[in-house]
């Protein structure tokens, strides 16, 4: 992919010291430099991902209800986007190694904070404080490895940070079983791992990088260019949100153990990571707008058998390994596919309405099964996730009868991605020079 020209600012850890620049290309400086980042990334994952199973358990355990539970796992999407806001301004104010030190040391504190104020309107304050601070430490990482990767590195830098997210994730869920979810020792580990991620963050000799700022692109214009792109980044947010944000609920309330709940998501997460490179590499081979269809339609298919078997059996649990691997890859292809049809100079700020428009089907999901399940039952859970992979199937089956597809050849490269990922961590992505025939490098043109 072509470098943009676009301004920035360029600062040192303690503000800004240079004007607007013309961005030449992010400085090489090896993997070796990036390891000290990725490090402080897993271990805040690893926390975070702990403290969401955590969280899903107890609701249940303290009687919040299903609804209300919702509710409270919703707020840390709701923060996360006004994190991926506010950290930018953050940024260009103290610089990255402050902010990543201030915000891990408030998630770290708010992670014991829930053993405090044990109520639905003390936690979802600090769930949203939580996902505020994971959605600022993220956008740090991630334009700190921007600037790190060059031609040589980015494909290992981009496999780094994935395993590193999503691996980390995983072993957060995981931690469920290290201790009694009824106490306070999961609370205090959750908060000693994030408070882990001070450490090789704050002691690497890496200097601090210059501030991206994207050109920016409206929600309505990325509509008009990739309308595809956006209903299958909004559905993939209400999916992923649905499952990580009230999987552990649903688990609970169907009475299963806390280490058959850790199993229950763990299997979603393990899916994600075996599925996201060959479901990836496929769509770049043959429509992508194909690979959707199928990936969702599959999503929805297993999502409509799962109320049948018994929860947490070990069919239910292949099952759901199979259901991450078909879903998580969604946002990736919506990426990869609004990428095909914007230009490179509007990549950034397409990928930060994509961004945004995930979030609020992340918020949209939890809320919405909890409310389902409160009014019905607990397997009506898995409705919820039916229905939002029920719309790409329609939708993106629509537009392949209504619109001719960009042409294989002309395809950019599908990139592993994350629902929790910034639109910083897009800068990473680069593709080479394509035709712009289709909307000649301005205006709409045809839309996929």
């Amino acid at each position: 992919m072509a470098e943009n020209a676009v301004g920035r600012l360029e600062h040192d850890d303690g503000g800004i010291v240079g004007g607007p620049l013309i961005e030449t290309g992010p400085k090489g400086r090896g993997l070796g430099a990036a390891r000290a980042l990725l490090v402080g990334m897993l271990f805040i994952q690893v926390g975070g991902g702990l403290q969401g199973v955590l969280l899903g358990v107890r609701t249940e355990s303290e009687g919040f209800g299903l609804a209300v539970s919702g509710l409270v796992m919703a707020c840390f999407y709701l923060g996360f986007m006004i994190g991926t806001r506010l950290a930018e301004h953050f940024l260009a104010a103290v610089g990255h190694i402050r902010v990543f030190a201030a915000l891990a040391s408030v998630a770290s504190a708010v992670s014991i904070l829930h053993l405090l104020w044990i109520n639905p309107a003390a936690w979802a304050l600090l769930r949203m404080l939580f996902g505020l601070c994971i959605a600022g430490v993220l956008v740090v990482v991630e334009s700190w490895l921007n600037d790190m990767a060059t031609n040589a590195t980015r494909g290992r830098l981009l496999s780094m940070y994935m395993v590193s997210s999503m691996g980390g994730l995983t072993l957060g869920q995981l931690l469920l079983n290290g201790g009694d979810p009824f106490g306070f020792e999961l609370f205090v580990i959750s908060s000693v791992l994030i408070s882990a991620a001070l450490v090789p963050i704050t002691l690497s000799a890496t200097s601090a990088p210059p501030l991206t700022v994207p050109e920016p692109l409206s929600l309505r214009q990325l509509i008009s260019r990739a309308p595809t792109g956006v209903v299958t980044a909004f559905c993939s947010g209400i999916s992923h949100g649905t499952l990580l944000g009230v999987g552990a609920v649903y688990a609970a309330y169907e009475g299963l153990p806390p280490s058959r709940i850790a199993l229950f998501l763990v299997s979603a997460t393990a899916g994600a990571i075996a599925f996201q490179w060959p479901v990836g590499s496929l769509s770049d081979r043959v429509s992508r707008r194909a690979v959707i269809f199928a990936a969702a339609a599959v999503a929805a298919a297993i999502a409509g058998i799962l109320p049948l078997i018994e929860p947490g059996s070990g069919l239910s649990l292949v099952l759901v390994f199979c259901f991450g691997g078909a879903t998580f890859p969604l946002y990736s292809l919506a990426i990869a596919l609004t990428g095909d049809w914007v230009p490179s100079s509007q990549l950034n700020g397409a990928s930060a309405a994509l961004v945004r428009t995930a979030g609020v089907g992340s918020i949209i999901g939890p809320v919405a099964g909890g409310v389902v399940m409160s009014l019905t039952a607990p397997w009506t859970f898995f409705l919820v996730l039916v229905g939002a992979h029920a719309v790409v199937v329609a939708y993106t089956g629509w537009r392949i009868v209504a619109r001719e597809g960009v042409p294989v050849d002309e395809q950019g490269e599908c990139v592993p991605w994350s629902t929790r990922a910034s639109a910083m961590a897009v800068n990473m992505l680069r593709r080479p020079p394509r035709s712009l025939s289709r909307n000649g490098g301005s205006g709409p043109g045809k839309a996929a």
